[in-house]
């Protein structure tokens, strides 16, 4: 399964639209390990965009801190899953606890 984690200074970035890059992390979610990580610089935060771009990368979970509503029903309309309230852990971990079941998530990080 692949990831797509927004990532600032090679940590999540709780505001998904102003990352620097993104990490794609492809996980085997039966072994509980990650097989691949691979870092892209963001394409840029033009409303519309990312959703479909991460599709693209063969993305289908998204792994936020934050992001509008409008993201949100994007990423959905793309078959891609969004679990929002993520910490700013490295995306391995981030992934890695998630896929465990322990991932401890808060409020939206976004407020639009």
């Amino acid at each position: 399964m692949k990831y797509a984690i927004p990532v600032s200074g090679g940590v999540l970035d709780p505001h998904f639209g102003h990352c620097q890059e993104f990490a794609f992390v492809d996980a085997d979610e039966a072994k509980k390990e990650i097989l691949k990580k691979e870092i892209i610089p963001s394409p840029g935060h033009e409303p519309g965009v990312l959703p479909g771009w991460c599709a693209k990368q063969g993305a289908r979970f998204v792994i936020a801190g934050g992001m509008g509503g409008r993201a949100v029903d994007l990423f959905k309309q793309n078959g891609i899953e969004v679990i929002l309230g993520a910490p700013s852990e490295s995306p391995e971990k981030v992934v890695l606890d998630y896929i465990d079941g322990v991932l401890v998530t808060g409020d939206n990080a976004c407020d639009h």
